[in-house]
This record gives structure tokens, C-alpha cells and sequence, in this order.
């Protein structure tokens, strides 16, 4: 029997999984309204608010707390760490961070040890685990469908005159320059100045995080046993992931499949990895041609050919090392590791990645989760969030095939993107993930009705009966 505290946070968390899809294009739409400055950062801090009722729902609800697991402890050890490093000063590790990036920073490293929690809460709820994969492929199909009819039916104009631009620099302090205010990478820049292509960005407003849902969820769908529907649906998850012309994505779907299949002891994944591949391979090579081309404006051509002034050499081959995004995404990840080699005691929170960005600060490492930890945290604020990711990843595993391979994915991205920056990612796999190490609730025992008396008469008056040790045990046994 589950409190009403816990069926709450139960629900708070299939909210958020939900919400945090939408979350980046309500906030740009409500920068465009006038809504803005710091009504507009109350507003966003929506998500961590319900986070946090609805920890303290579960917990005040809960009959009793889970036990505590060695995965547990390395939660908690890297939640101190990183609670540590925000309450040293940043002059004592020759850090430059500010007040406002030192928060930014310890809520960034901080949620996904609240989805988790949240998760290991909630696990009382026996069919929470079939509502939270659904509500996460519910998510990422609005992610596919409305990415490809914006593709379909918007203009990048249209976007160029929104409110996007203007939360973007005004709001978050993020100045994109390539592209009117907007991220350079929602176009794919094939070399020819008449035919950049679009790329899809859904209501995520990223293509990177757009292809990271839609690989957790196709790879939840791709773990079930084959339906006509569940093909209609991956087929259009996976038209989604194409139309975000990201690399990494495909690969990490392909990786995932391979220890899907590895999980479960099936071949049918490997087959799927294969097509995948091949499938990925020839659509990236045809993107030129089959993906919805753009235009430039006259302003946006400056800026891009005084960017290949400076940076010859770059390649538009989407398979070459020498592409423009590969190479940057090498060179990131290893001047990072450079700098925590370099400074292993870290430089204090909010010195490293889009953190440090917004706040006007130099920026020590980027786009690597792994690399930004190190540089915040240290080695031991890396060790101990590498340490509690293998310890989850062992115990998913063992639990559940699809969750693991899926965790795994997301943590082979960690390499080159900064994965729990994706908040989606960081409340959501990492709730499924405390959900699923859980010991699954057991359904409370139903109570057997008493024997019936046999009739008597009136010759043979019955005698007072006492159930003996065997009659005891099957009243006592379940059903």
C-alpha cells in the first residue's frame, strides 16, 4: 500500500518528464511576451521546485526508506563532494567563478543525484516502472513529430525574428554570432554558401539534445517484442534522430544496441545496429541533398568566412577527422584533460563549460561532462561521479536490459557532450535508473477466509477445534 505522498511524487515525476521537453521553448516564448530577467528565472526554476516537493513528498510519505545500497553511498559521495566544493572560496583553487555560476554549477552537478533519489523514492509504486518508460517514449515522439513538422512547415527566419535569439543572449547570456542569435548548430554547414541544411531542434531548441531523447526511447522500444505499432513508432523516432544530423547519437544508438543485445542474449539488435549504421552512414552522406535547405544572411556570411579564415583547413565531410565539429570536440576533450591533469584539485565550481560561459568567466574545459567535473570538482569529484556510474551501471544490468543500454549510451556521450547539462537526461534516465535497481514492491499478502464448520447433529456434538502448526501455516500462507 503506497501513501498518497509517495503517488504525488509518483506523479510529479511523470510531469517532469514531460515538462522538460517543453521546457526551453515555453521559457522563449515567454522572454518574447515580456516576461523576463529574473521573473523569467523564477519562472524556469519550475523544474527544480517540483524536484524538490517532490523528494520531500516521498519522504514524508514513505512507510520506510529503501536500503541502503553501495550505489547509495556513491551517490552520496559525490553529492558531498560537490556540496564541498561550492562552499570553498574560489581564490584557494584559483578559480573565477561568481555567485550566481557557483549556484548555476552545484544545480548542474546536483540533478541527477536528485532524479535518482527521486527514483530510489518512488520505487514502492509497482507500476511506476511500465508508466515512466511509456511517459519517456511519450516525450520523445512529441520531440520526433514536432521537430519534423517544424522542418516541414517553419522557416529559420521564422525562428531568426522569435523570441529565441533574445533568451538565448538576454536571458541565459549565451551570444550565438553565426546565425542571427540563434546556435550555430541548428544548420548543418555543408561548404556551400547557397545550401546550408536545417537540422532538427524540436521543442528542445538543441539537435543535440533532441537526439539524445529519441535514442534513450528508441532504445525502450527496440528492447520490446516486435509490433506493428512498435515498428510505426521507432521507424518515426528514428526519422527524428536522422533529421539531427548528429553523429554521436547514431553511434551511441548503434553501442546501445550491442549491449541491448548483449543483455538480453538476442540477436535481433545486432541486425538493428547494423541497419542503423549503414542507414545513418548513407543518410549523412545524402544530407545535402535530402535535408531542408536554408539561407544565409548577408551578416551570417561575414561572420562564417572570417571563421574560415581563421580556422583553415576544416573539412565539411561528415566522416572525416578533420570535420569542423569532430575536430573541435577532440580538441575540447583533450585540452580538458589537460587542465584537470594539469589542476587536479579543481578550479571551484562554475569554471568550466556553458556555466562559465553565462557568466562571463574563463572557460578551463567544455562540452565533456567528465572533463567539466574534473575542472569543477577535481579529481575527486570525477572519481567518485565515475565510480557511482559504473556502480549503477552494473546494478541496471543485472535489472533491467533496456535501462542499461541505455545508460550506457548516455554515459558514452558523456565523452563529448555534457550530458547532465541536458536536464531531461539528468531528472529522467537517472530516475528510471533509481527506480530500476529498487527491489520491485511485493503485493501485500491477501487474507484467507477461516475454514466453514461442518454440520453437526444432534448425536454428535462437534468438538471445540484448534488449528494444528499445518492448518496455521496455510491461513498464514499466500495466496
Amino acid at each position: 500500500m503506497t501513501s498518497r505522498g509517495e503517488r504525488l511524487a509518483g506523479a510529479i515525476l511523470l510531469v517532469l518528464v514531460v515538462g522538460l521537453v517543453l521546457h526551453n521553448t515555453a521559457m522563449a516564448q515567454l522572454w518574447e511576451v515580456g516576461v523576463r530577467g529574473g521573473a523569467l528565472d523564477a519562472v524556469a526554476a519550475w523544474k527544480e521546485t517540483l524536484l524538490l516537493v517532490a523528494l520531500v513528498a516521498a519522504l514524508v510519505g514513505a512507510r520506510g526508506l529503501p536500503g541502503i545500497t553501495v550505489v547509495d553511498l556513491l551517490a552520496g559521495a559525490y553529492a558531498v563532494i560537490v556540496v564541498v566544493y561550492a562552499l570553498v572560496p574560489q581564490g584557494a583553487l584559483d578559480g573565477e567563478a561568481t555567485a550566481r555560476g557557483e549556484l548555476l554549477a552545484l544545480r548542474h552537478h546536483l540533478l541527477p543525484v536528485g532524479g535518482y533519489a527521486l527514483g530510489r523514492l518512488v520505487s514502492a509504486l509497482r507500476y511506476e516502472r511500465l508508466r515512466l518508460a511509456s511517459v519517456i517514449v511519450l516525450a520523445a515522439a512529441v520531440v520526433a513529430v514536432v521537430g519534423l513538422l517544424d522542418l516541414a512547415f517553419i522557416s529559420l527566419q521564422a525562428w531568426r525574428d522569435s523570441g529565441v535569439p533574445g533568451w538565448y543572449r538576454e536571458q541565459l547570456g549565451l551570444d550565438y554570432e553565426g546565425l542571427s542569435g540563434l546556435p550555430e548548430n541548428w544548420v548543418y554547414n555543408t561548404g556551400d554558401e547557397e545550401n546550408p541544411i536545417r537540422r532538427l531542434v524540436s521543442t528542445l531548441l538543441s539537435p543535440l539534445a533532441s537526439a539524445y531523447v529519441l535514442v534513450v526511447a528508441l532504445l525502450y522500444v527496440l528492447s520490446r517484442p516486435l509490433r506493428p505499432w512498435w515498428g510505426v513508432l521507432a521507424l518515426a523516432l528514428y526519422a527524428g534522430l536522422l533529421y539531427t544530423h548528429t553523429r554521436a547519437a547514431l553511434g551511441a544508438l548503434a553501442f546501445g544496441l550491442l549491449v541491448l543485445a548483449l543483455l538480453q542474449r538476442r540477436l535481433a539488435p545486432v541486425l538493428l545496429a547494423a541497419l542503423s549504421i549503414a542507414g545513418g552512414a548513407a543518410f549523412l552522406a545524402a544530407y545535402p541533398t535530402l535535408g531542408p535547405s536554408t539561407s544565409y544572411t548577408e551578416e551570417e556570411l561575414e561572420f562564417l568566412r572570417q571563421n574560415a579564415e581563421e580556422e583553415p583547413g576544416s573539412s565539411t565531410d561528415p566522416f572525416s577527422p578533420a570535420e569542423s565539429s569532430t575536430a573541435s570536440h577532440l580538441r575540447n576533450l583533450r585540452d580538458g584533460l589537460r587542465a584537470v591533469r594539469e589542476h587536479p584539485q579543481g578550479y571551484g565550481l562554475g569554471n568550466a563549460g556553458v556555466v562559465a560561459k553565462r557568466t562571463g568567466v574563463e572557460i578551463r574545459a567544455g562540452e565533456s561532462t567528465f572533463v567539466e567535473l574534473g575542472v569543477d570538482t577535481g579529481l575527486a569529484g570525477l572519481s567518485a561521479f565515475v565510480l557511482w556510474s559504473l556502480a549503477l551501471l552494473v546494478a541496471l544490468v543485472r535489472r533491467e536490459a533496456w535501462l542499461g543500454a541505455a545508460f550506457a549510451s548516455v554515459l558514452l556521450l558523456g565523452l563529448q557532450t555534457d550530458v547532465i547539462g541536458v536536464h531531461w537526461l539528468a531528472v529522467s534516465v537517472w530516475a528510471a535508473a533509481g527506480y530500476a535497481i529498487s527491489p520491485r514492491a511485493e503485493p501485500p499478502p491477501a487474507e484467507t477466509p477461516p475454514p466453514e464448520e461442518e454440520p453437526s447433529n444432534d448425536e454428535s456434538p462437534p468438538a471445540e477445534h484448534e488449528p494444528d502448526g499445518e492448518d496455521a501455516e496455510v491461513a498464514s500462507e499466500r495466496p
